[in-house]
């Protein structure tokens, strides 16, 4: 493991501190902080800013959960992040993602044309760092500009943060699930996906209900 976690001895309260935007203060210590966070606090000013950024876009942002989350396991699935892969299959059923949806994630092809087209997103953001007019067009079918730039940074967020975490080497906290992430596209056959409605207003409630204890 190129960057290990913080040893005990070495936590104080810059590094506690540095946690308090994803963390409750009684999980903020080695033992509670988990695998990832005890190898970001090795810097504290970048571990606070970036965790800000992290919070927004898992908690605070536009997207529709079922849509932010079939985005993050695609990213994790094409970058072979074994720790982000973990940690959202873990927390996606409670956006409605379903077995069988990890799988279509998997394969690179859902049922429903539009998520679909936030597979195809993907793709196209970590090939191209750029939307073609098609993709962008196809996201506005449920989507408006800001859940579309949401979505933006939603890949470029949990794509820096696999880079960040597969070059640090870290690893889940339990084993991996059974569909763990392989490198590269792979291609399938549609599944059955659900449709979610989209409200009147374009808009979804955040996602409170996600225990920020799954996410670390």
């Amino acid at each position: 493991m190129r960057v290990p976690p913080l040893p005990a001895d070495q936590w104080d309260d810059r590094t506690r501190a540095a946690l308090r935007p994803l963390l409750p203060r009684e999980r903020r210590n080695p033992d509670g902080a988990g695998p990832a966070m005890s190898a970001l606090v090795r810097h504290p000013d970048l571990a606070e800013a970036f965790l800000n950024f992290g919070v927004y876009l898992l908690f605070r942002s536009s997207l529709p959960p079922r849509v932010r989350e079939l985005a993050v396991l695609r990213v994790a699935h094409l970058s072979g992040c074994a720790y982000e892969w973990k940690s959202h299959v873990d927390i996606a059923p409670q956006a409605g993602v379903t077995a069988e949806d990890i799988a279509g994630v998997q394969r690179g092809r859902l049922a429903d044309a539009f998520e679909q087209a936030v597979l195809d997103a993907v793709s196209e953001l970590r090939e191209h760092s750029e939307l073609s007019d098609a993709v962008w067009a196809a996201l506005g079918e449920r989507l408006d500009e800001q859940q579309r730039m949401d979505l933006i940074f939603t890949v470029g967020g949990y794509n820096l943060m696999a880079m960040a975490f597969n070059t640090f080497g870290v690893q889940p906290k339990e084993g991996l699930h059974e569909g763990q992430p392989k490198e590269g596209l792979h291609e399938g056959q549609p599944k059955e996906g659900l449709h979610e409605a989209r409200p009147k207003d374009g808009r979804h409630d955040a996602t409170p209900h996600i225990d920020r204890e799954q996410v670390v």
